[in-house]
């Protein structure tokens, strides 16, 4: 068999080549978004990139593929990527990603991923302990936030429900707590889980968009008269939208008082545990049953890098009792090292690497500078905001997102809404700044989540000058 094919696929001096040519392609890359050279985005509309593609499969040339994807891009790393909640990475971790894949180390048993799963077991004690629970507690490191809350709510029923849904099915209506700001994936984990529309418990937001917990009382008692027998509550810190911090001490209370299992969306902002100066923020994040922490988010890492860490770790393991037997054997002890016994993933990357190397090389000093350097400028951001006549806030910011609308008294808020969300496409078209859009209680908002650690209060009062001369620019083209 002639396997020449193969053979240039692993040619080593052709990879050495592409490699360090790689290297110095994403390290030029770096140096001219912090120099602010090129945009953040360069947009185009999805059928013109989809055509390019199509195009450059057949046509292009191999040895630009790399250029064009950072060409077709959103450059997270630019000071003026103020959009989605998504790290601008440190650079060590693509390393980390590209050891990861090389080895390709699976990691559903422990003789798949010996060194990355001791590394992952090191690196959520060490989140456990910062959280403040016990020696009892325990995790693991999954894809992404959405499969995390999943995951902990099936533990959360296991916990508290007494029939064996997982091998029997549903026998009653089952229901969750939740704020109506909340990140949708929780409706979504809901849904999968059979919850149905009705077992999601709707808690009321209050003025500042976080959770009402005076009326959790009203809502269980409802519920209950119902036929919902509610098993969990889930705090937000904070809700994606608006980057608002549900009151974890009342919830935990409260779950406490109905028995109901605890559990903490910290995807974004669960980093400030390491934060001195906020960790008041997520104040009763210690008592919760379980938590979320996206290291993709405010840790600097790449997509898509999860922590979900239990109090009792014995949660983690009893999860799923499902059991392929040419490779697990059914046992009581914590086997912390077989990593599909606990998540969905049969396989995942190594993603504790980049976890660990951050730690190993910066220490969690590096979170704490972080965190607070991007809530610190949210604050004066919003400052600024204020002391604009035609600028308002949503909501004073207690994180690093912030919410605001260009404003004119003189018009109507269906106008309002419109103007703000077409400040919003011609800034997309423009791409000098790139930010996303939301809406609140009906009214369209700007929305800026500050990931960049290189972003300055310059860049932000200039984006301000942008928004009022593309407002003017509208108003000069609708008259």
């Amino acid at each position: 068999m002639d396997n020449s094919y193969l053979n240039r696929v692993f040619d080593l001096p052709e990879y050495r080549q592409n490699g360090h040519r790689l290297i110095d392609m994403l390290a030029e890359h770096l140096a001219r978004c912090l120099q602010q050279k090129g945009k953040p985005i360069n947009w185009n509309l999805p059928e013109e990139e989809l055509y390019f593609w199509e195009d450059f499969l057949e046509n292009g040339n191999k040895e630009d593929f790399f250029q064009e994807v950072l060409n077709r891009t959103v450059h997270t790393h630019h000071p003026k990527y103020v959009g989605h909640q998504v790290a601008a990475t440190a650079p060590l971790t693509a390393l980390t990603g590209m050891v990861s894949s090389m080895l390709n180390n699976g990691m559903a048993v422990y003789e798949m991923g010996m060194s990355p799963s001791a590394i992952e077991r090191v690196v959520t004690d060490k989140i456990c302990e910062q959280i403040g629970f016990k020696e009892s507690a325990g995790g693991f490191l999954t894809s992404g936030g959405t499969l995390a809350n999943l995951t902990a709510l099936l533990s959360a029923r296991k916990a508290k429900v007494a029939h064996d849904i997982w091998n029997e099915g549903h026998t009653e209506p089952l229901g969750i707590m939740v704020c109506e700001e909340a990140h949708y994936c929780i409706d979504r984990a809901a849904k999968i889980m059979g919850l149905g529309k009705k077992g999601i418990i709707k808690i009321p937001a209050s003025d500042t968009f976080s959770m009402d917990v005076s009326t959790l009382d009203e809502h269980f008692v409802k519920a209950s008269a119902n036929g919902i027998k509610v098993f969990a509550i889930v705090g937000s810190a904070p809700s994606t939208a608006t980057g608002a911090h549900d009151d974890l001490e009342a919830i935990a209370e409260f779950a406490v008082k109905k028995n109901l299992w605890f559990h903490v969306d910290g995807a974004h902002g669960g980093a400030a545990i390491y934060a001195k100066k906020y960790r008041h923020l997520v104040s009763g994040i210690e008592k919760a049953d379980s938590v979320v922490i996206d290291g993709h988010k405010m840790m600097l890492m790449p997509t898509i890098t999860t922590a979900l860490l239990f109090k009792n770790k014995k949660h983690a393991q009893h999860t799923f009792s499902q059991k392929a037997d040419y490779l697990l054997n059914d046992s009581d002890e914590d086997e912390w090292f077989n990593s599909g016994k606990k998540t969905f993933e049969c396989t995942k990357t190594m993603m504790s690497l980049h976890w660990y190397v951050l730690l190993k090389f910066y220490g969690e000093r590096l979170f704490d500078e972080f965190v607070t350097r991007q809530y610190d400028l949210a604050r004066s951001f919003a400052d600024l905001v204020k002391e604009h006549p035609h600028f308002e806030l949503a909501i004073e910011p207690s994180s690093n997102i912030l919410c605001f609308r260009y404003w004119q008294g003189n018009r109507s808020k269906k106008e309002l809404n419109e103007l703000n969300a077409e400040i919003r496409q011609e800034l997309l078209d423009d791409g000098e700044y790139y930010l996303v859009q939301t809406r609140l209680k009906g009214i369209h908002y700007l929305r800026t989540t500050l990931m960049n650690p290189f972003t300055t209060m310059e860049h932000l009062g200039s984006l301000l000058k942008k928004i009022e001369e593309v407002a003017k620019t509208i108003a000069e083209k609708n008259r």
